[in-house]
């Protein structure tokens, strides 16, 4: 939130016209006096206070929980925000997980069809690589196949697009990617935020109506196949040298492949710059299976310079899986920086 200056009679009158400006209340103001003010003599030589306001970094991300709160009780939807402030570049990421979500609907599509009998043999569902294995899981649970494929939606395109080829189109139910695409159906070719709206919508009034929510199915999910945790790291490699960087780095990988990561040993690496190995079109990302059943996944992005880290973390509850994703960050952070 941008900083204002205000005057007024006194201090007192300059943070209650700030508060007004900003729309808070005295507590969630940060203020700095610059002039205290003075009636003078006889009023000859009265000055007025001044103050320069802002509102507190907490206050700022407080706002926008409860907006946000609001609209998804609208909704009758209950969702984990996780909200982080920029106080330098005074701006706000906003994080609603993708994958949760993905892992949420790819459930309620599988459990629906499944009591209305509608669930097809030998379904298919599609995720990106980098999507959660949660979702692997899950699918296997109900007895769909899932397939994983490169980042970018049109590879679930060209899985639906296989499928009708082979007249099998509707063996598809479900595709996501951990950016927040999804696509139940195969009456398009791309992430589709209309039916993926409708679907979250319906889904989180299925569970009110039986006395449950998304969070507590979420719960349940994490309850019989483990406390999966899901999060990206980026390392930035600005200026002219920084493409050369990212490329010296990628190339160190496979020159000398990485053996362990924070103590786990690394059982399986797979390189898809070969595919004659993996089976998809040729690409820049590296994936550690780590002997604790953890994932940690390497690519350069395709639009920024940067290199992105994919972890995909396991733990009795939220904070060890939180704690063991921070042991890996902090044993690449060496190789990245």
């Amino acid at each position: 939130m941008d900083m204002i200056e205000v005057s007024a009679k006194t201090v007192s009158d300059a943070i209650t016209e700030a508060c007004q400006k900003l729309g808070v209340t005295s507590d969630k103001l940060d203020y700095e006096v610059v002039e205290e003010g003075s009636s003078g003599f006889l009023g000859i030589g009265a000055k007025s206070a001044v103050i320069k306001a802002s509102v507190k970094k907490s206050s700022v991300e407080e706002v926008a929980r409860v907006f946000l709160n609001d609209v998804f009780q609208a909704m009758n939807m209950e969702v984990v925000i996780a909200i982080k402030y920029n106080e330098e570049e005074k701006n706000m990421d906003i994080e609603l997980s993708g994958n949760e979500m993905g892992v949420l609907l790819l459930d309620y599509i599988c459990a629906g069809r499944k009591e209305l009998g509608t669930l097809p043999e030998k379904a298919v569902a599609v995720k990106s690589i980098v999507s959660t294995p949660l979702a692997d899981a899950v699918a296997a649970h109900y007895g769909v196949e899932m397939r994983s494929v490169l980042t970018g939606f049109k590879w679930i395109g060209d899985q639906i697009a296989s499928l009708e080829a082979a007249g099998e189109v509707d063996r598809f139910i479900f595709g996501f990617e951990e950016s927040y695409g999804y696509l139940a159906g195969p009456y398009v070719r791309d992430k589709d935020a209309v039916i993926g709206s409708m679907l979250i919508c319906e889904m989180a009034a299925y569970y009110r109506s039986i006395g449950s929510s998304l969070k507590q199915r979420l719960e349940e999910i994490y309850a019989e196949y483990g406390r999966y945790l899901n999060k990206v790291d980026s390392f930035e490699f600005p200026g002219l040298s920084g493409m050369d960087k990212m490329a010296g780095i990628m190339d160190g990988l496979r020159k000398e492949p990485l053996t362990e990561i924070a103590g786990s040993a690394v059982v399986k690496v797979t390189d898809y710059e070969k595919p004659e190995e993996t089976g998809l079109p040729s690409a820049n990302v590296l994936i550690y299976k780590l002997a604790n059943g953890e994932t940690v996944i390497v690519r350069p992005s395709g639009t920024e310079p940067k290199i992105k880290v994919y972890y995909t973390t396991l733990g009795k509850d939220l904070a060890e899986a939180e704690a063991e994703k921070e042991k890996l960050a902090e044993a690449l952070k060496p190789i990245l920086a």
